[in-house]
């Protein structure tokens, strides 16, 4: 007797933000996971074009299909959200920084030669 369960070392997996035509595909896995639907930025994992896993980049929740060895999906998901939220995070403290620096300065400038 041969064994045909689904792997995903052979198959094609996309990483992808969600679109909104995603949203019965989200409802599908929220349902089959017993769990909420993902709300906000959502990333998605087709094996093959078919939906598999959805992670909230927020928070790193995530749906995924019970019935479909998924352990791999969520490793790539998580690494992808990740890497996103860090990548809004980063340019976040980069301006911030810029602004703090530039407001120092103006003000160092504003000292030193006071408007007459």
């Amino acid at each position: 007797m041969t064994s045909t369960a689904a792997t995903t070392t052979d198959a094609a997996i996309t990483i992808r933000p969600a679109r909104e035509e995603d949203t019965g595909a989200l409802r599908r896995l929220a349902q089959l996971d017993a769990s909420r639907l993902p709300a906000g930025d959502v990333l998605i994992a087709e094996v093959d074009g078919v939906p598999r896993a959805a992670m909230r980049i927020l928070d790193r929740t995530y749906v995924a299909d019970p019935f479909y060895p998924t352990r791999e999906l969520i490793s790539l998901l998580d690494v992808r959200a990740r890497r996103l939220s860090g990548e809004r995070h980063g340019a976040l403290a980069r301006t911030r920084a810029r602004v703090g620096t530039w407001s120092a300065l103006w003000q160092r400038a504003s000292a030193t030669h006071p408007a007459q």
